[in-house]
């Protein structure tokens, strides 16, 4: 065990800890993110996050803005702006890397105008907005060479997301605007850039606008690319792999788009490679065209599989297609898509099937946010979200309520997971239309969405704006089957789907009321219909009974007026066999929304799991009942001085037959467990343990035992991987407990802690997953709450170890320490 001491914490004291989530499954594997499409050469890919420079700006003083707005002259001529040229003094701006978020990093801010306060409620107390100009609008800016060598290549800047409204400078011009928080963008800057020489590239992102009515974060919170193409290239998400099962074969659709923007006509070909998991060719096709000079065709073909590998959550099988254009024998462009082959429907008597078989889906939804760094989520904490909750038997995610991450999607494809994919703005006017075609162009070959979503809870559309509701869904559901008639179409409706959006959709999405389905079905037996989002359970992890007070929720029926708890909805959706599942809000708990109660809350309570990723209680419901293991789980744990002699409610979720509960040795009786239920006791408190014994076939199968624990005496810290890639990339998380005096975790423990982190890594945030804690997420400080905090520390691009430590600012227990290796890894090409 490494040891660090209180004296080596407040020597390095500024040093950025970060906390992980409490979720313990070790051993994920480093893989490399495919969420920007394999390259083929000569085409490169360039990872665009290093080395930027931030700065705030100001929504409403010029003068405090970088001078811009000064006039009205802004925009009068090409290549004046000053701040996106060499020479321009941004010495006293910050250096980060990318992605950021900067909301994350501001002050909780409580607003005495009533409707004031109301919009922070919703967004985490987060001083954005036009109230706030003072942080509400950021700047980034980055010098970078192109080779001369470059001319004549298209090169283009892409961002996966940022929030919210971007202008976007190169070498003193303007070049380009977008407005919305969550699409992807991108700008052609091959006029605008010096050969040879230095460049110059400036955003202005503006957060004062929102998208939505939850925490969505400030600033360039996705990746950000520099995309260099030959002048004859395959268009952007135009490549298409559309897979269809006849026996023991899957024919292949194959198409894409060549883009030509020489000034000559270009006799091209294009050629597909087909290649299985282990990189074996099990298909090959090609297609000629002569595509016009600055103009574009489309090429098609087809091949085939024999005997394929289904794609599924329990074999995510993946195939890849390396899909070549070349003119004159001499390669132009290509990159590398990846697929599988897989059947998804939905039926109106027989639910979802998948790969022609029955299977009820277990889903969650989710936002993009998690402690210590809000929006702006590495790569490897969107794996570790998913593994938490398929840990808990979660098959399926909702993208809430907007286009994701591509390295969300593309880890529910090599994980197994499926996806309702919903865009953001349920409109049919341009800009609707280009959000969800750009989702569904850049995600139509993933395996693992089964089901798109043009819109979430439009009363207006769904009510007195019924009419309209109508032709709006209906030619956004048009256009998602243009663009991918593999699919399905759906939306989240909370209401009863008898008019509206509602008769345009594939398959109906019912929110909340489940009253509602039944009556449904038996009018419309044909229509198919899944549970776009239900349950809205609410609980504080680690706590016991609900106090106003305190902003706490009691961890055993804990519900809203509108939901239901977990084992209520699942009663209902899982015993259905007409319906196809659903999904819960939430997996994680997230900023904004604080639900049951307002301030100091600042986050919902709404999730199974918590901001951090620590299980709830409800989590080991979901594992009871959505997983085929034996499951036992006991709560609350036994840590009560001053309740002796009152009784205490002892709940076991468990898929075993029966449960005998003990106290102190002494046997409760044993229950059968009701499927899709708990077995509850009331158990008088006095020190010592409680046990639960789970039998099965009359058999002792499984124990857990909760005991009253001693003081806290010491700091434990457990990371989520021993090793992480050297790339500047990869992040550690980092679990702190408190120990007693025999090794036992302390569930009640809050003590306030420091850490520090030195080495080849940095703490890139912290948390504790307390929803009513307004402790800084960037500092290197946290409490625990009842018994846990998290550190989230990412790596630098020097192989080597990371030393995390932690300890009580009170000094009374001993530090925790824990070292992390970081192994040399080829990182992705960058600028």
């Amino acid at each position: 065990m490494v040891e660090i001491t209180r004296r080596d914490l407040v020597a390095t004291g500024a040093a950025a800890p970060v906390v992980l989530s409490s979720a313990s499954f070790a051993g994920a594997a480093t893989v490399p993110s495919a969420a920007a499409e394999t390259t083929v050469a000569p085409r490169e890919r360039l990872l665009f996050d290093f080395g930027w420079k931030f700065a705030f700006g100001h929504g409403s003083d010029p003068a405090k803005d970088f001078g811009f707005g000064m006039g009205q002259g802004d925009f009068a001529k090409t290549g004046e702006f000053a701040f996106a040229k060499p020479g321009f003094d941004d010495s006293a701006w910050r250096v980060l890397d990318l992605p950021h978020d900067w909301a994350v990093e501001l002050p909780f801010v409580k607003d005495d105008d009533a409707k004031g306060d109301s919009q922070l409620r919703s967004h985490g107390y987060k001083p954005l907005g036009r109230r706030y100009p003072e942080t509400s609008v950021g700047w980034y800016r980055h010098e970078f060479d192109i080779a001369a060598a470059d001319l004549g290549r298209r090169i283009t800047l892409e961002c996966d997301g940022a929030f919210r409204d971007v202008l976007v400078f190169v070498n003193g011009c303007f070049i380009g605007r977008n407005t919305n928080g969550y699409a992807p963008f991108r700008f052609d800057l091959s006029d605008f850039l010096v050969y040879g020489g230095k460049n110059v590239i400036v955003l202005r992102v503006d957060a004062s606008f929102g998208d939505g009515w939850f925490y969505e974060g400030a600033g360039v919170y996705r990746h950000m690319w520099l995309t260099k193409t030959d002048a004859v290239h395959l268009g952007r998400w135009e490549s298409t792999v559309r897979p269809s099962l006849n026996g023991n074969t899957a024919t292949l659709a194959l198409a894409t788009v060549v883009q030509n923007r020489d000034r000559q006509p270009a006799a091209a070909k294009v050629s597909w490679v087909i290649r299985d998991a282990a990189g074996k060719t099990v298909a090959t096709a090609q297609s000629e065209h002569t595509v016009p000079a600055d103009g574009a065709a489309e090429f098609g073909a087809s091949a085939a599989i024999a005997d394929p590998q289904l794609w599924s959550p329990d074999a995510p099988n993946l195939y890849t297609a390396t899909v070549t254009v070349s003119t004159g024998g001499k390669a132009r462009d290509g990159e590398v898509v990846t697929f599988g082959v897989r059947t998804a429907v939905f039926e109106a008597d027989k639910g979802f099937l998948l790969n022609g078989k029955v299977l009820k889906i277990q889903g969650t939804c989710n936002h993009q946010d998690h402690a210590g760094v809000g929006a702006a989520l590495p790569d490897a904490l969107q794996r570790f979200r998913l593994s938490v909750l398929q840990e808990m038997g979660c098959n399926a995610v909702r993208t809430s309520h907007n286009m994701p991450a591509p390295e969300w999607v593309e880890a529910c494809d090599r994980a197994g997971v499926m996806m309702l994919c919903e865009t953001r703005l349920m409109n049919s006017n341009p800009e609707g239309m280009a959000q969800l075609e750009a989702m569904i162009k850049r995600y139509r070959n993933s395996p693992s969405i089964i089901l798109w979503s043009i819109g979430n809870e439009e009363w207006l559309l769904q009510d007195k704006m019924a009419e309209q509701g109508v032709k709006i869904a209906a030619t956004m559901v048009q256009r998602c089957h243009e663009l991918d008639p593999t699919r399905q179409v759906t939306a989240a409706v909370n209401g009863d789907n008898e008019k509206g959006v509602s008769d345009s959709l594939d398959v109906i999405g019912f929110n909340y009321g489940e009253d509602r389905p039944d009556g449904f079905h038996k009018r419309h037996p044909q229509r198919p219909v899944v549970g776009s989002e239900t349950s809205s359970a609410v609980s504080t992890r680690g706590e016991y009974t609900s106090d106003p007070k305190r902003n706490t929720v009691n961890s055993y029926d804990g519900v809203v007026q509108w939901g239901k708890t977990p084992e209520a909805w699942w009663n209902f959706y899982g015993t259905r066999d007409w319906l196809a599942g659903g999904f819960a809000w939430t997996g994680f708990d997230y900023r904004g929304e604080p639900t049951p109660y307002g301030w100091p809350s600042i986050s919902s309570q709404f999730g199974i799991v918590d901001m951090c990723g620590f299980p709830k209680d409800y989590f080991y419901y979901y594992t009871a009942w959505w997983r085929k293991e034996p499951s036992l789980h006991l709560f609350p744990h036994w840590n009560w001085a001053g309740k002796e002699g009152q009784e205490i409610s002892v709940w076991v979720y468990s898929n075993l037959d029966a449960v005998e509960l003990l106290v102190n040795g002494k046997s409760l009786g044993r229950q059968d467990v009701p499927r899709l239920g708990h077995v509850q006791w009331k158990a008088v408190y006095a020190p010592g343990a409680i046990e639960a014994r789970g039998y099965k076939g009359g058999k002792l199968v499984l124990t857990e035992k909760r005991e009253t624990t001693g003081p806290a005496v010491a700091l434990r810290l457990t990371a989520d991987r021993t090793a992480i890639a050297a790339d500047g990339e990869d992040v550690v998380l980092v679990k702190v407990e408190a120990l007693d005096a025999r090794g036992r975790a302390v569930p009640t423990a809050n003590d306030k802690l420091a850490f520090q982190v030195t080495g080849a890594g940095r703490l890139i945030g912290v948390g504790n997953g307390d929803p009513n804690c307004l402790e800084s997420d960037k500092q290197p400080a946290r409490s625990l709450f009842n018994g846990l905090a998290q550190i989230i520390v990412q790596s630098t691009k020097q192989s080597g170890s990371i030393r995390i430590g932690a300890l009580a600012l009170d000094g009374k227990l001993k530090p925790g320490a824990l070292v992390v290796r970081t192994k040399a890894a080829k990182p992705r090409p960058s600028v």
